[in-house]
């Protein structure tokens, strides 16, 4: 009977072992190192091989590529000539970062990655002054060990930037509502100025994320007295003159855009704004769309937001109305934050997965919150810390294994081999000194792997190539054959050509 009781003692104390090893792994300095250290090489390695031929990447690659080489610094085109649909500041960082770095792949990638680092430091920062260092290393872990971060961290998109500056305005907020402070003329010109940057980075989409959050904080202020004096001395609404303003600007550069840009009305007035409300032009998705989306994409941390929520209800009996009555402001106000940008995003018809990512920051931060100020009591406090230390080693195996195994498939599966063709297209050129240009194709990544500014179509090729003009060719394989019969003196090189892995066509280089 001794023995069994001795037995059981010694396994319990194992238990408890583990559990203390686990709780404290989330308190110790060398894990804030190796979350840093592994989210940072997510962030580098996941959009390995670098190419552009997915997610309108050359779209947004071409508009500072075009600033370079023509000048057209305002108002852009895509490889097709169509007018650009996004706004220019993006554009200006990269067109900025190829001038110091003379590398179009740094130049494009650099602004979403330096975005990203930014965001995982604030986070940290602000996470760990609020409460502990754990908190730090759960918001951080939480922003860098997901589905989305790593692949919008290196991917040639505004989703990453745009981000960080609704980040920086909630960050904002947050600080005068802790605080209790009164919104000074300073602070105004900061919302305005980031409020502009978000502008023209993304159109007004920032409204989305903020306004309709400032509204749900000011009713459940006073809905549920959240002031903790019973009199408001903090308030999320910095003014109007910083939204109008910023807004004015923009419209200005619309206004710009209809008056001197043939299409620019039809194009991104109608087409790329007003059809987001329709469902005419872009595919419509329903209401529920992004929820379930997000569970999946940010999980494990989804789950565990659900569960210490659960957690934090039944230590209140279920009393919702109790919950939010001891709610702190600035926490009320990272809830608002996230639901207001999930809710009106979702009445939106035309939806995309990377288009909530502005939410994921303060969701960390809010978990952050949720797992030091939670109102369970000590003992369930441990097991809180164990499922967080848990949840970061899962994160680490399941968001590093995904995204290893996707940079292995790519590199297999020959994801870049279109990059690559260009490469040595450009390698051979410079070497023969060729004049050399491409018939216009489908692909709008290849005239940036040939940096290429405009396609010429079929019957100029043959003029120029006739004429002497012209040393080699990039055709599509379709058209070479067509082109061949009415070129003088022409053959394939011996540079291999680019075949696409799911379909025939292809691209080749003609040489004299």
């Amino acid at each position: 009977m001794r023995q069994s009781v001795r037995c059981s003692g010694a396994i319990s104390s194992g238990a408890n072992m583990e559990f203390s090893w686990l709780e404290n792994l989330l308190q110790a300095k060398r894990t804030v190192w190796i979350v840093g250290a592994v989210t940072i090489l997510l962030f580098i390695i996941a959009n390995l091989p670098w190419q552009l031929d997915d997610y309108d990447q050359a779209k947004q690659a071409f508009t500072s590529f075009e600033m370079v080489k023509e000048g057209h610094w305002f108002y852009q085109h895509t490889p097709h000539e169509h007018v650009a649909t996004k706004p220019p500041l993006i554009g200006w960082i990269s067109a900025g970062l190829f001038a110091l770095t003379r590398s179009w792949d740094i130049a494009w990638r650099l602004p979403s990655f330096l975005a990203a680092i930014a965001m995982a430091l604030l986070l940290f920062s602000n996470a760990s002054s609020a409460h502990r260092t754990i908190a730090g290393v759960i918001a951080v872990s939480a922003f860098g060990l997901n589905l989305l971060s790593p692949r919008l961290a290196t991917l040639v998109r505004t989703d990453m930037p745009l981000a960080l500056v609704i980040f920086l305005i909630g960050l904002l907020i947050s600080r005068k509502i802790q605080k209790e402070e009164a919104w000074r003329a300073r602070d105004q010109f900061h919302i305005f100025a980031l409020l502009t940057a978000a502008m023209f980075i993304k159109r007004p989409i920032v409204y989305a994320f903020l306004l309709p959050a400032i509204g749900i904080f000011h009713w459940g202020r006073r809905r549920h007295s959240l002031s903790r004096t019973g009199v408001c001395h903090y308030s999320a609404w910095c003014g109007w003159w910083p939204w109008v303003a910023s807004l004015g600007i923009f419209l200005l550069w619309v206004i710009g855009g209809v008056l001197f840009q043939p299409e620019f009305f039809d194009e991104v007035v109608v087409r790329e704004f007003a059809a987001r409300f329709g469902e005419t032009i872009h595919r419509a998705q329903p209401l529920y769309f992004y929820l379930p989306h997000l569970l999946h994409k940010f999980a494990p941390w989804s789950v565990l937001m659900i569960a210490i929520a659960i957690l934090d209800l039944h230590s209140r009996n279920w009393r919702l109305g109790l919950a939010f009555r001891k709610m702190s402001p600035e926490t009320f106000w990272l809830l608002c934050w996230t639901l207001g940008g999930l809710l009106v995003m979702s009445l939106i018809p035309s939806k995309r997965v990377d288009r909530i990512f502005p939410i994921i920051p303060p969701l960390c931060l809010l978990l952050a919150t949720q797992i030091a100020n939670g109102s369970v009591g000590e003992h369930l406090r441990k097991h809180i810390h164990q499922w967080s230390a848990i949840a970061l080693i899962f994160s680490i195996l399941a968001t590093g294994g995904y995204t290893i195994s996707k940079v292995i498939s790519g590199y297999r599966d020959h994801r870049g081999a279109l990059a690559v063709f260009g490469r040595e297209v450009r390698h051979e050129a410079e070497l023969r000194h060729w004049r050399y240009e491409v018939v216009s194709a489908k692909d709008e990544a290849l005239l940036l792997y040939l940096r290429k500014i405009h396609f010429i179509d079929s019957d100029r090729a043959v003029a120029e190539w006739n004429r002497g003009s012209l040393d080699a060719l990039v055709v599509s394989t379709q058209t070479a054959p067509a082109l061949m019969s009415q070129f003088r003196d022409a053959a394939l090189s011996r540079l291999k050509p680019f075949k696409g892995k799911d379909e025939p066509a292809g691209y080749v280089l003609i040489t004299r």
